[in-house]
């Protein structure tokens, strides 16, 4: 029922229904329907095969059964091109991008993780030139600074020092990574240490 909510209002537009006549069509309450949409809950599980015939679609598409799949075949291309990486084998995880990206010509995921085995291949022109075109597609906050950390050093390998410098200004600083906050919040910080922390984060002094 992941994806059910904004389906149910898509599938909806497409049709040029409103949510009364959804609702007229069911036997219920437009709120009911309107409550569905927003994902505050779901219809009861006798309402699909009806909800599937007025947006003349089926269940599995309904309630993103598709989506669901083709995530499930993204995170199988990941694991094995992983796999494949800390077995040193880069050119067999270079192979499964390769064909992933035939299938998914346009996902940020699947063009920065060839980039990334590319970078490892020591094919820095063809791995910047994918993470140039990936980065502002991804959503993936942690892979997109995990990237752009790889590209300052690819820049620098190419001699695009200046390109390196603008980019790692506009790295997250270092203060605001897991790797410092995690231990410090691990200890037993008083309430002074605490508003250190804060004050060192949000002002950035060490005082």
């Amino acid at each position: 029922m992941l994806y059910l909510s904004e389906n149910l209002k898509k599938y909806r537009s497409l049709k040029n229904l409103t949510q009364e006549d959804v609702a007229e069509y069911l036997g219920i309450t437009p709120q009911s329907v309107s409550k569905w949409e927003r994902g505050e809950c779901y219809p009861d599980i006798t309402f699909l095969p009806a909800l599937a015939d007025i947006f003349e679609t089926s269940i599995d598409l309904l309630i993103g059964m598709d989506t669901i799949r083709a995530e499930q075949a993204q995170h199988n291309i990941h694991k094995t091109a992983s796999e494949f990486q800390l077995c040193g084998d880069y050119s067999s995880a270079e192979r499964v991008y390769r064909n992933a990206l035939l299938t998914y010509p346009k996902n940020p995921g699947m063009i920065l993780g060839l980039a990334g085995v590319l970078a490892l291949k020591g094919e820095s022109k063809e791995a910047i030139s994918l993470m140039e075109r990936g980065l502002p597609l991804s959503t993936n906050e942690k892979q997109k600074s995990t990237i752009r950390a790889v590209l300052c050093f690819l820049y620098l390998k190419c001699g695009n020092n200046d390109k390196a410098h603008i980019l790692v200004a506009q790295l997250p600083h270092t203060r605001e990574s897991r790797e410092v906050i995690q231990p410090l919040i691990s200890q037993s910080l008083d309430k002074n240490q605490i508003d250190t922390n804060i004050r060192n984060i949000l002002l950035g002094t060490d005082s």
